[in-house]
């Protein structure tokens, strides 16, 4: 089981920052091998949803309130380490993630942009597609909603 924290941008240290991020790159630029433009802008906007395993960080999300990035809530950049995905984390750090959406913004229908080869695991979850699929950063993906 994870630990999960919810911090907002201004609550994260240092180590915590860095830590996220070198997760996010790992994954998304090194393992997915996609050279894109991690650090947005909308780190500042976000809650985060760090997910640790014997203090180390191993699984992460930032969720936005409707608006901030799309109409309704949404949660982006799962991420889960790759030596740590037997363990279904992305399951705890996706739950997580709906219910501090719910609890701070006392939302429940949340919209993400999945990655398509994903969208059984979304799909799980509860979400569902909408729309057709296409290309982000030229990884094929697929608006899902879950309410």
């Amino acid at each position: 089981m994870l630990e999960i924290k919810i911090k907002t941008f201004a609550e994260l240290s240092t180590q915590e920052l860095y830590d996220l991020l070198q997760l996010r790159s790992e994954v998304f630029v090194v393992e997915q091998d996609c050279v894109y433009q991690d650090l947005d802008g909308k780190d500042e906007k976000a809650l985060h949803v760090l997910g640790f395993k014997n203090e180390k960080l191993v699984a992460y999300t930032r969720v936005f309130k409707p608006g901030d990035y799309f109409e309704f809530a949404s949660i982006g950049r799962v991420v889960v380490a790759r030596n740590e995905r037997a363990f279904k984390y992305g399951y705890d750090i996706m739950n997580a993630s709906a219910e501090a959406i719910k609890t701070n913004f006392n939302e429940t229908k949340i919209k993400i942009s999945a990655q398509k080869y994903l969208s059984n695991f979304y799909q799980n979850l509860g979400y569902k597609q909408i729309g057709e699929d296409y290309l982000e950063d030229g990884i094929p993906h697929i608006a899902m909603i879950k309410t």
